[in-house]
C-alpha cells in the first residue's frame, strides 16, 4: 500500500510536465502524421488525398537532393567537430597561465545566436571587402586583382558553410570534452610518464579510450544537429547556387509556408524523422555491440 502511495504521488508531481509535454509534444506530432493525408494550406485542409503525398516524395527529386546537400553537411561537419573539440579541449586542459584564456575564447562563439554568427561569415567570406581574401592578398597567396568567390561557387560555398559552422558550434563540444578529461585520474596519467610513456601513447592508450563514451554521444547529437541545419545556410546562400546547398529542412519550410503545402511538407518532414530515428536506432545497435564484446 505505501508503495502504491508513492507511485500515486509522483504520478501527481510528474502530470504537469506530462500534460504539457503530451500538448506541445505528442499531440502536434500526431496532428502532423493526420496532415500528411490531406492537401492542407496556411488557411484550411482541402481534401483527403490518401497516400499521394506519400508516393509523390518518393519520386521527388528536389528532396532526395535535398537530403543529399544535408548528408553532405553531416560528412563535412561531424568528423571535423569531434577532432576540432578534442584538440581544443587538450589545449585548454594544459595547466599553464592561459588556461582561463583558451577556455574563455574557444567558448565564446557559441554564445552567438546564429543569425549573428551567419552575418559575421558573410562579412568575413565575402569578395573585395572580406577577411579571408583579404587576408590572402596581404600574404599574396592571392594576386591582387583576383578574388574567390566563396559563397556562389558550389564547393567553395559548402567549405565557407561548414567553417562558419564549426566555429560557431564547437565551444558546446568542446566544453563536453573539457569536462570528461578533467575526470580522468591525475594518478593514472602519473603512473604512465614513470613507465615511461610521451603523449602520444597517453594519449592513444588513456585519454582516447576514456573519452569514448562522451564521443559516441557528441557524434549522435552532431549528426542530428547537422541533418537539422537550416538557419545558416539560408542567411549566408539562400541555399544557392542553384539549391546547390539547400537542405532538407529549408525546402521543408519553402515548401509549406512559400509554396502553401503543409500537408507534404510535413510528409517530408516525417522522412527526415525516419531517417534520424534509424541513424539512433544504428548507433544504440552499435554501442551495445561493441558494449557486449567489451
Amino acid at each position: 500500500m505505501s508503495k502504491l502511495r508513492a507511485d500515486v504521488q509522483a504520478l501527481l508531481f510528474l502530470l504537469p510536465f506530462l500534460v504539457i509535454y503530451i500538448l506541445f509534444t505528442i499531440w502536434p506530432m500526431i496532428k502532423g502524421v493526420n496532415m500528411t493525408f490531406y492537401k492542407w494550406t496556411l488557411i484550411r485542409k482541402m481534401k483527403y488525398v490518401g497516400g499521394d503525398n506519400y508516393n509523390r516524395m518518393l519520386h521527388d527529386h528536389d528532396m532526395w537532393a535535398a537530403i543529399w546537400h544535408s548528408f553532405i553537411f553531416v560528412v563535412l561537419t561531424t568528423p571535423t567537430m569531434i577532432i576540432l573539440a578534442i584538440v581544443l579541449a587538450l589545449i585548454a586542459n594544459r595547466k599553464s597561465r592561459l588556461q582561463r584564456f583558451y577556455r574563455s575564447v574557444f567558448f565564446l562563439p557559441s554564445v552567438l545566436s546564429v543569425a549573428v554568427a551567419s552575418f559575421l561569415g558573410l562579412f568575413v567570406f565575402q569578395p573585395y571587402t572580406g577577411l579571408v581574401n583579404s587576408v590572402l592578398h596581404l600574404i599574396h597567396l592571392l594576386p591582387e586583382n583576383t578574388e574567390i568567390f566563396w559563397l556562389t561557387e558550389t564547393n567553395l560555398s559548402w567549405i565557407a558553410i561548414a567553417l562558419i559552422t564549426l566555429w560557431w558550434t564547437v565551444g558546446f563540444n568542446f566544453i563536453l570534452y573539457l569536462s570528461a578529461m578533467q575526470d580522468i585520474p591525475d594518478e593514472i596519467y602519473e603512473a604512465a610518464r614513470l613507465d615511461g610513456a610521451n603523449d602520444r601513447q597517453i594519449f592513444f592508450r588513456i585519454t582516447f579510450p576514456y573519452l569514448s563514451p562522451i564521443t559516441k554521444t557528441i557524434t549522435m547529437l552532431q549528426i542530428i544537429a547537422s541533418f537539422k541545419v537550416f538557419l545558416q545556410i539560408y542567411i549566408i546562400t539562400g541555399g544557392g547556387p542553384l539549391d546547390k546547398t539547400r537542405p532538407i529542412i529549408q525546402l521543408i519550410y519553402e515548401t509549406g509556408f512559400k509554396k502553401n503545402d503543409l500537408g507534404y511538407a510535413a510528409t517530408m518532414s516525417y522522412m527526415l524523422f525516419a531517417i534520424l530515428l534509424v541513424l539512433s536506432a544504428f548507433q544504440y545497435w552499435m554501442n551495445n555491440r561493441k558494449g557486449a564484446q567489451a
